[in-house]
């Protein structure tokens, strides 16, 4: 049975290769062709001469770009999750989640729904996502570098969520790594529930109340006086 050999760590942590656009648009594709051959296969089943050939590109090709399976799963990952954080952003920022009419104790739940709104539940990406942490359990350079990466998600995701909470009148309490965490297991575990039930309205709803329950639980209303105008200067 093929799988993708395991790389040296420098595989799975080196900063990515010089891309010019025509390579862009090769990595592009590969990595769409990947997404359906790892979904359909399974990611163990899966190697470099179906991708090559759903792709339309030659092994030449293939290597050129990605030293492995491993480092192709993480590029997608890296795709996928900056895209993700980059959706969060925009809706934490956004107008819509002043809530200004709105009470307090409604307030929280109607800005976590608007976020969670642009966070996918893709039954695709979930089977690729579980069958590759399966295998970087057994390998522990690919486990490392993932943990990595989870580090650098919870790096990028915290000062948005200071910021929604500080919009929706609320401060984290605590370390905001851990409410970090906190929100990344309730992703995890909902997103199985959502896809068992194929997203049935139920699930979501439980889903958003969870998500809830733990902003509510590590933050706390927040009762520092504005900043004056000259304070502002003063800064």
């Amino acid at each position: 049975m093929a799988t993708s050999s395991a790389p040296t760590p420098h595989h799975a942590t080196d900063a990515p290769r010089r891309v010019t656009k025509r390579r862009g648009q090769t990595r592009r594709r590969l990595l769409d062709a990947a997404g359906e051959v790892f979904s359909e296969n399974g990611f163990g089943r899966s190697t470099v001469e179906q991708i090559c050939e759903r792709g339309g590109y030659t092994r030449g090709a293939f290597y050129s770009n990605f030293a492995s399976l491993d480092e192709m799963f993480f590029a997608m990952w890296e795709q996928r999750s900056t895209a993700m954080l980059e959706h969060i952003r925009l809706a934490a920022e956004s107008s819509d989640i002043d809530l200004t009419d709105l009470p307090p104790s409604e307030k929280v739940r109607a800005g976590t729904a608007l976020i969670l709104d642009v966070v996918p539940v893709d039954d695709q990406w979930y089977r690729i996502n579980a069958e590759f942490t399966a295998h970087a359990l057994r390998n522990p350079a690919l486990k490392k570098a993932l943990a990595a990466r989870e580090q650098a998600i919870l790096d990028t995701i915290v000062p948005i969520l200071e910021s929604a909470l500080g919009r929706l009148g609320r401060t984290i309490v605590g370390d905001p790594q851990t409410l970090g965490r906190a929100l990344v297991a309730v992703h995890d575990g909902t997103s199985v529930q959502c896809l068992i039930e194929d997203a049935s309205a139920s699930a979501r709803e439980l889903r958003v109340d969870l998500f809830t329950h733990v902003v509510t639980a590590y933050s706390r209303p927040d009762t520092t006086p504005p900043r004056t105008a000259r304070q502002e200067e003063s800064s």
